[in-house]
């Protein structure tokens, strides 16, 4: 076993940052170091508070969480101050799969505080705004102590709902002027938010862009993620609409004192409990999907593939007993 993981790591990655970066990238390089990471931490997760922060790009969102954590780390009327982990997922080239990971540029401010620490992602080719192991880094910071995890998502429009499987709280982030009120209104990425920003809100049209919002709410009759359907004794989460200039350092605390509200919220409502087991059966999906991935490409013999496709082009073959085909051919049998 690497010298990274021992029985002590719980111990070891509470007060060691530069073991739990590299245990990140353990875990996003998939090595065997890094499974055996979290095989050892698991039991000590499940306490970490996890707020997503999405919207479409030039929202401000990297703005919103440097200042959102210093709201968390100055405000909470808590005589302990919460250690904040930040998870910012950058887009990857799909040309040559490289990533600025430039967010932590925006959150300077953050730096000297050793109650805080950041992490950038590559989304390496995942779709809906996450990387494919930003569940598993979240957990490691969940197990190094972190009570507060903020993860930035790329930010890729209407489709980009994958967050909602993962945050506790989920704030949608938008901004004046990114287009027009029924634009605003038909997006879909909406309808998973728990708190809702409207960014940049010194710019012209910050009334059109809330009013739009509000509009929303009340056509899908929307209340949160947690309203779920049942007597009218269920509980319900009112959606806020709240306004924020990130760069100037305005509304941050307020996005926090409703963000805090939405968890006593799910506290008191059981919705905490429902979601953690929404959350484990998605990961466990998710993992059985890669895990045959995985198996699939690794034992396929060589140019099968290539072969498939030139059937497929030449239409000597069709796709879904293509597809048969090639699973039978990784030890998959559906008879």
């Amino acid at each position: 076993m690497s010298s990274l993981v021992s029985s002590r790591l719980h111990e070891d990655i509470w007060d060691n940052r530069l073991l739990l970066a590299r245990l990140i990238t353990e875990v996003e390089n998939d090595t065997a170091t890094g499974r055996d990471a979290l095989e050892i931490l698991y039991p000590h997760t499940g306490n970490a508070y996890i707020i997503g922060i999405t919207g479409a790009p030039g929202v401000g969102k990297s703005s919103l969480v440097n200042q959102l954590a210093l709201a968390f780390r100055k405000g909470t009327g808590k005589e302990t101050k919460p250690h904040v982990g930040i998870i910012a997922v950058d887009p990857s080239s799909p040309f040559t799969g490289g990533a600025i990971l430039g967010d932590r540029v925006r959150m300077r401010d953050l730096s000297g505080d050793t109650g805080i620490f950041i992490r950038s992602m590559a989304a390496r080719g995942a779709i809906g705004g996450l990387a494919r192991t930003t569940a598993q880094v979240a957990r490691l910071m969940d197990a190094a102590g972190f009570e507060v995890i903020l993860v930035e998502t790329v930010g890729a429009g209407q489709a980009e709902v994958e967050i909602a499987s993962l945050a506790h709280t989920t704030i949608v982030v938008d901004a004046p002027g990114l287009g027009d009120d029924i634009q605003a209104i038909k997006a879909g990425i909406l309808e998973i938010a728990d708190i809702l920003v409207v960014n940049k809100a010194d710019l012209p049209g910050v009334e059109n862009t809330e009013r739009a919002l509000q509009a929303m709410l009340q056509l899908s009759n929307h209340s949160g993620r947690a309203s779920s359907a049942g007597s009218s004794s269920t509980p319900v989460w009112e959606v806020p609409v709240l306004r924020t200039v990130s760069n100037k350092g305005e509304g941050a605390f307020e996005v926090m004192e409703n963000a805090l509200a939405h968890l006593h919220f799910l506290r008191t409502s059981n919705e905490w409990e429902k979601r953690q087991h929404l959350r484990i059966r998605d990961e466990v999906e998710n993992l059985v999907m890669q895990t045959m991935q995985q198996h699939w490409m690794k034992n396929l013999p060589p140019s099968a593939l290539d072969k498939s496709v030139e059937a497929l082009y030449s239409r000597k073959a069709t796709p879904y007993q293509t597809v048969k085909d090639l699973l039978k051919l990784s030890g998959f049998n559906f008879d």
